[in-house]
């Protein structure tokens, strides 16, 4: 016992669940309680109590990195903490991202036959007086299938869009993500190995290569989001003439779960989703990308592609990739959103 005690109170172990308290203060539009920030943490594989969250978010607020807001305990992150996220360790950041996409597949209930269930969204926000506009710009990605889905969500100010909170003066709007493929495969007994997301180039309407890539396992971002920041995609072009460079993942299955698989895509398809854009031969490169041996490399359509569109134009948006997951027969075709 009192191994275990002096193991719980190593100084890098502390370390570590003060960023990730941090981290899920930052990910979030509204102050967190510690019973809230304890199911979070449980998510990542991290089980403290609540009471022992709260003795943390004490200490975290005496060091200035986090404030009490209201008469409960919700807490917001300061802008130390922001600053503490950013100067972490590198060790403490690695990872994240495809520790995401794996609580997200589990989170997944999608019923690709009765088209319904939870599905992993993107949460994008938008300024309220650009969002007509951003729509207009986005529409023709919608309608030329280089999103994973034609559904959305939309929501206003001070509303929740999952359990994200739309901020003030902003228009929230949730993309369907392309890990919804990852959890319906988990929910046949297939697994599936996302190796990294990429900017892929399309000539005449066809996928050639992946001309840049960021794995999941080394990075704490979606490599999307990275994409975007960096003006490194061409999707409008891509939507309306067929060449340039659109948003990607790279997954890798077991080979003999080729023909499950096809049948899965057809639902897929019947559902609405169209994330599967290319899927190889055993052991064979797809696009240009090795593929290992015994298995099937496939290639998903990036989730955020209607949202870099809208960057392209010159609208501001802020990001919340692989966010949350919302109810897929709660979502409108995005022909149908008029705002």
């Amino acid at each position: 016992m009192k191994k275990n005690m002096k193991e719980f109170y190593k100084p890098e172990d502390l370390e570590r669940r003060v960023i990730l308290i941090l981290k899920i203060l930052h990910e979030s539009a509204e102050p967190l309680g510690a019973r809230v920030i304890a199911r979070r943490m449980l998510e990542q594989n991290i089980q403290l109590s609540e009471r022992t969250v709260r003795y943390h978010l004490k200490i975290m607020d005496e060091r200035g990195l986090t404030k009490l807001v209201g008469r409960r305990d919700g807490r917001m992150i300061t802008d130390k903490g922001e600053s503490e996220i950013s100067d972490a360790r590198v060790q403490d950041k690695i990872g994240l991202s495809i520790s995401r996409i794996d609580v997200l597949s589990f989170k997944t209930t999608f019923d690709v036959k009765k088209k319904r269930g939870m599905v992993p969204v993107n949460i994008s926000f938008f300024p309220k007086e650009q969002f007509s506009r951003a729509l207009k710009a986005m529409k023709p990605v919608f309608a030329k299938k280089l999103a994973v889905s034609s559904r959305v969500a939309v929501g206003l100010p001070g509303k929740t869009l999952g359990d994200i909170l739309v901020p003030e003066g902003k228009i929230g709007l949730a993309t369907v993500c392309s890990i919804v493929i990852n959890g319906v495969l988990l929910k046949q007994g297939i697994p599936i190995d996302s190796k990294f997301g990429g900017i892929l180039q399309m000539r005449k309407g066809e996928i050639l290569r992946f001309v840049e890539l960021i794995h999941y396992a080394g990075s704490s971002l979606d490599p999307s989001e990275i994409f975007i920041r960096g003006k490194m995609t061409s999707v409008s072009q891509v939507a309306a003439e067929g060449e340039g460079k659109i948003l990607a993942n790279f997954r890798e299955i077991p080979a003999l779960s080729r023909n499950l698989v096809n049948h899965v895509i057809d639902d897929f398809d019947r559902a609405g989703i169209h994330g599967v854009l290319s899927i190889g031969n055993t052991g064979h490169p797809v696009c240009q990308t090795h593929v290992d041996m015994n298995k099937i490399g496939m290639i998903l359509i990036g989730g955020l592609n209607p949202i870099a569109a809208a960057c392209e134009s010159g609208f501001d948006v802020d990001n919340k990739a692989m966010s949350t997951v919302m109810e897929y027969e709660k979502m409108q075709d995005i022909e149908g959103i008029k705002i």
